[in-house]
């Protein structure tokens, strides 16, 4: 299930969903997974309620509890602003970039975990964003960043 509550240019329910489901069946992600599309607001709100961090975040990901009756794999809560910001930032439309956070929240639902895996998920993320047509994976701009300011940095640190 896709929940839009907040819109999107280029994003509708029914195209999210398609998306997702075929980025399940590309990580073997098997059970529903559930999308909401929000407000930086509600991203704060569920970063600092689970992760104890209180700030927006652009995706979250939500494992389902174990005792749950239904075939779930898990929940994606995207902020509809970051991926706005990014978009816009990065010239492409909130459509893709909606399918990259997305995307991104399908992997950890399938167990990946970019922080522990020593790039396991940067891997498995470009492969897919390639084959599902995505112009950028979000680890690889994340990696791409914090490359360009460490180089700053010490550009800035040898003057």
């Amino acid at each position: 299930m896709v929940i839009l509550r907040k819109a999107i240019p280029g994003v509708s329910e029914s195209m999210l969903a398609r998306f997702v489901a075929k980025a399940s069946r590309e990580v073997g992600l098997r059970g529903v997974v559930n999308v909401l599309v929000t407000t930086n607001r509600e991203l704060q709100s569920l970063n600092r309620r689970f992760l104890g961090k209180n700030y927006p975040t652009d995706v979250l990901s939500f494992l389902p509890m174990s005792n749950l009756p239904v075939d779930l794999a898990g929940d994606i809560a995207i902020s509809a602003e970051i991926a706005a910001k990014n978009a816009k930032q990065l010239g492409h439309s909130c459509g893709e970039e909606v399918k990259i956070l997305a995307l991104h929240g399908v992997l950890h639902l399938a167990g990946f975990d970019h922080e522990r895996d020593n790039g396991e998920m940067a891997r498995a993320e470009g492969r897919l964003r390639r084959r599902l047509g995505l112009s950028t994976a979000l680890i690889e701009r994340a990696d791409g960043e914090r490359r360009a300011a460490k180089r700053t940095a010490r550009r800035r640190h040898s003057r």
